[in-house]
């Protein structure tokens, strides 16, 4: 890899709320080991209920977050590039919660738990950092999607209609 393709990715990481505030060094040394992978249009990057193994930073392309119910597909939302995926793989490693397939060819760089802990090894302080940016991260969704459901429940308490998410 080249100086400046190098260059370009630290750029790109340290864009994203999950790297921010991360020094050049350390993300050099996350980038240094870790794999880009390739994923044709149609081909997925996951599916839920896998095994999580790594998250994803993607660099190029277009890609489809989907929740099964009921044997079907239903789209979540849509990634860009410079956006992230699987990144709760980092820190809880329990199975995916959804599926993410490529809608046009992506590259992504692919960042493991043991990539993590090699930074973890050379510098705490940048390991802890971006623990930190991942739980605000997660936080941050879990606060959109309360209020989403508070607006469904409203909605259909507006409706007349009853529902499961009473208080207790």
């Amino acid at each position: 890899m080249t100086l400046q393709m190098q260059t370009q990715r630290i750029q790109l990481l340290q864009r994203m709320p999950v790297f921010g505030a991360i020094r050049d060094d350390a993300l050099d040394l996350l980038l240094r080991q870790a794999r880009i992978v390739n994923v044709p249009a149609g081909d997925y990057f996951f599916r839920e209920g896998d095994q999580a193994q790594a998250m994803y930073v993607l660099e190029s392309g277009r890609a489809a977050v989907l929740k099964a119910w009921e044997g079907s597909d239903y789209l979540l939302h849509h990634l860009q590039a410079g956006d992230c995926l699987g990144e709760m793989a980092l820190m809880d490693l329990f199975p995916r919660s959804a599926s993410v397939r490529a809608v046009v060819d992506c590259s992504a760089i692919e960042i493991t738990p043991a990539d993590l802990m090699r930074l973890a090894e050379t510098d705490m302080e940048q390991f802890a950092l971006i623990q930190m940016n991942i739980g605000r991260e997660v936080c941050r969704r879990l606060r959109a999607t309360d209020e989403l459901l508070f607006a469904c429940h409203r909605g259909a308490a507006e409706l007349g209609q009853d529902t499961v998410f009473r208080s207790h």
